[in-house]
């Protein structure tokens, strides 16, 4: 296995069990840099506590099911089977329930501790279990422990624990996870912050070496999971703020100890970001295995590139005024839902009754959802909503079981299509290009000697990953400098909600094709039009590869692969600079193409 578990002793009774996957676990959007990801969990040992009465262990944040093998084998040489176990559940999931089964058959005492709301979906998935293909001939499952006693944290409380440890259980509802749960361990200053700051990489070390080692995978994640309730976020950040913290410690990646301040103020701005937008996607869905929420991430992440604000909400935990709310003010209405016993949850039906009472038929509207064997749900959602009067935005996503890398590719791109046709329609609507600052007026002088800065046209091309799971793709750059000598760099601006984006984060590889005067039309072609979410756009074209397997275009005049080694935001671009390791001249007579503009306000 290249799974494992080690044990990092914070203080004393205090030990960190950090599980450790070098490569992803899941194709879920939020693992997308492919750097691995780390499980962390806090063990605070039995004992006695200032009272001297004596305390059971605590667990704090248990790992999924994915790491069970080396996690209890770990835990056993820790707890005793015939410790009154406490188990702190910072969040709830099928792959958490499945581990938490494990743990209540090894200790027969354990007791679990849980929100309001995540004692409720403990309660629904304990005995839960998949349901199997029809037709098939398997073998019944072993039965399942029963479900230990639930301590119910229903608002804020301190408990004392051994080696005068004090613990401050704070639930934390969001869409995504309405069961959670934080840890705030007094004396030492330790934030058990499950979800929130966390990032996928894989580090043995405890907390991160300085900000810059891990902030542009804590900036990913927020994109993919925060961004779309960031509203919410924003009210756990000032809860936070009035903690006396002094480590953060997430549910995954490394410890933040130096820089916990600035993380805090990022979340802030990060969020601040979107909700400046004028046009909202109200985002309804249910989920009872993650597979639709993997879905709904993915949509999200792609609306989002737009700067177009995205409002997540779980049907299953939603107050009744607020669906309405976000229905009945939202520009496009995006609902999901999985298939259970060829139904769709009565939440997400409830969720449809409103819609189609309340919603405006001159909005679009999208479908998306999973299933195991049937999807009589989406067939359910994509009916009602046409006859009921609804354009829907796009094709109605229907995803047997989990999706891959690639169909996750096609739904940000679906995404991203949508926030894009939102904004065009805004702007018909406002007869302006709504970009803020000196572009409000396309005649401004400074406009128009922004423009008159020229750069030679190229298309910078991608691949990453391979086999079934490769992914691929190029975007016409024309905003590119050479940055370096030595050791040769250069730069290219990229806006944020190219599909090529996401394949140009820090350590990805790429390939600039410098294009040729006068033979620049037909490439160009290829790469401006406007392609399906999911197209290849290499299709038709002859594409050679470079030492490290990136896409050249033999019609190019010159060729440099190179790895990206930062990124920096620049309002709506991210300008990323990469390092060249191999390049060559394809025609030596030809001269560069040159991007000649009018106007700074567009390409």
């Amino acid at each position: 296995m290249d799974r494992r578990v080690i044990a990092l002793p914070l203080e004393p009774g205090l030990i960190c069990l950090k599980g450790l996957s070098p490569k992803r676990l899941r194709f879920e959007i939020e693992y997308g840099l492919e750097r691995g990801t780390t499980a962390n969990s806090f063990l605070f040992e039995a004992g006695l506590n200032a009272d001297g009465k004596p305390v059971p262990p605590v667990l704090v944040h248990p790992p999924g099911a994915s790491f069970a093998e080396p996690y209890l084998e770990q835990l056993a040489a820790l707890v005793s089977p015939d410790a009154a176990l406490k188990v702190v559940v910072g969040h709830v999931n099928p792959n958490r329930v499945a581990l938490l089964q494990q743990l209540a058959a090894r200790w027969p005492q354990l007791m679990l501790v849980a929100s309001n709301t995540g004692a409720r979906l403990l309660e629904e998935l304990w005995s839960q279990r998949k349901p199997a293909a029809p037709g098939s001939d398997t073998a019944p499952e072993p039965p399942l422990p029963p479900l230990p006693a639930i301590d119910v944290i229903k608002q804020e409380v301190s408990r004392p624990l051994s080696h005068g440890h004090v613990l401050r259980l704070i639930p934390v509802p969001t869409p995504r996870w309405p069961g959670g749960l934080v840890a705030f361990e007094e004396t030492s200053g330790l934030l058990m912050s499950g979800k929130f700051f966390a990032a996928h990489l894989c580090s043995e070390a405890f907390a991160e070496s300085n900000r810059s080692s891990s902030e542009e995978d804590r900036r990913y994640f927020y994109d993919c999971l925060m961004a779309p309730m960031a509203r919410q976020v924003e009210a756990v950040v000032e809860r936070f703020e009035a903690l006396d913290i002094r480590t953060i410690a997430p549910g995954h990646g490394p410890a933040i100890a130096q820089s916990w301040r600035s993380l805090l103020a990022d979340y802030r701005r990060w969020g601040e970001a979107s909700s400046r937008s004028d046009l909202s996607v109200a985002l309804l869905f249910a989920s009872a295995y993650g597979n639709t929420a993997a879905i709904a991430d993915g949509l999200a992440q792609g609306v989002a590139r737009t700067g177009v604000r995205v409002e997540s909400i779980n049907c299953e935990f939603s107050e009744p005024e607020q669906l309405l709310g976000a229905i009945r003010s939202c520009d496009a209405l995006l609902i999901g839902s999985p298939t259970l016993g060829g139904h769709a949850p009565t939440p997400i039906v409830s969720a449809l009754g409103t819609v189609l009472a309340e919603g405006d038929r001159s909005k679009p509207v999208g479908v998306f959802g999973s299933f195991g064997w049937s999807g009589e749900a989406l067939d359910l959602l994509e009916t009602k909503l046409r006859d009921g009067g609804f354009t829907l935005a796009f094709e109605p996503i229907k995803v047997k079981f989990s999706p891959d890398a690639a169909t996750l590719k096609t739904i940000e791109e679906t995404g991203t299509a949508l926030g894009r046709e939102l904004l065009s329609q805004h702007r018909r609507a406002q007869k302006r290009q709504a970009t803020g600052g000196l572009a409000e007026s396309k005649s401004n002088p400074a406009i128009l000697a922004l423009g008159r800065v020229v750069g030679s046209l190229c298309v910078l091309t991608a691949r990453k990953g391979s086999g079934d799971a490769s992914l691929s793709g190029a975007l016409v750059a024309s905003w590119v400098s050479q940055a370096s000598f030595s050791p040769p760099g250069f730069t290219v601006a990229i806006a944020k909600d190219r599909a090529a984006e996401s394949l140009l984060h820090i350590g990805d590889r790429c390939c600039l094709n410098v294009l040729a005067s006068g033979r620049e039309s037909a490439l160009m072609k290829q790469f401006l039009q406007p392609f399906a979410p999911g197209a290849d756009r290499f299709a038709g074209l002859e594409v050679e590869a470079s030492p490290a397997g990136q896409p050249i275009l033999p019609e190019a005049l010159a060729w440099l692969d190179a790895e990206v080694k930062s990124r920096m935001e620049c309002g709506d671009h991210w300008l990323i600079y990469a390092q060249a390791s191999a390049g060559g001249v394809l025609d030596a007579a030809a001269t560069t193409a040159v991007h000649q503009r009018r106007s700074g306000a567009h390409y």
